[in-house]
């Protein structure tokens, strides 16, 4: 027995249909394999009860948010992915062909730093924007979201990204 409770069939479909109509909506596709997808969509919920987000299903979270920014879904690394492999690490998103089974879906490497890189990455960005800051005479700073890419010129960034939904902490100070 598990401590996890039980997902239902109806939390599963649920959040299938709302990440199928949100990814048609920007432009994406998820994969055409059902059954996969329904179990990716599956441990999604089960990383949002265990963790209060959810985490990529096919990496290791850290279990907390802040250190697993870049993997929740959808990950930081999803559009590179797609574009150079036709599909994301985990296979949730793929590309047009693969959605059409035009193309096979195969292996995608581990785009994710190491920790300790990622470590080194944020306080190389965190000097950087140290130095940045005096560079614009703008009235607000821009806030780009890591997910798609969207800008914003604002006080702070948006509580939610309206372009592919994902939560404010996943902006960066752009500018």
């Amino acid at each position: 027995m598990s401590d996890q409770p039980e997902i239902s069939t109806h939390e599963i479909d649920s959040l299938y249909l709302k990440l199928k109509q949100e990814a048609l909506k920007a432009g994406y596709y998820l994969n055409p394999d059902l059954s996969f997808t329904k179990d990716l969509v599956k441990s999604l919920i089960i990383n949002k009860n265990r963790f209060g987000y959810e985490a990529c299903p096919c990496r290791l979270a850290a279990g907390e948010r802040k250190e697993d920014l870049d993997i929740i879904c959808p990950c930081d690394y999803r559009d590179d992915d797609i574009n150079q492999y036709n599909a994301c690490y985990c296979a949730l998103y793929v590309s047009k062909k693969a959605s059409l089974n035009e193309i096979v879906i195969k292996s995608i490497p581990e785009r994710r730093p190491p920790k300790q890189m990622r470590v080194k990455i944020a306080e190389e960005k965190q000097k950087q924007e140290g130095k940045s800051q005096n560079l614009s005479n703008l009235p607000f700073p821009v806030y780009r979201c890591k997910v798609c890419g969207y800008l914003c010129a604002r006080p702070e960034a948006p509580d939610i990204c309206p372009i592919c939904k994902v939560t404010k902490d996943r902006f960066e100070r752009f500018i």
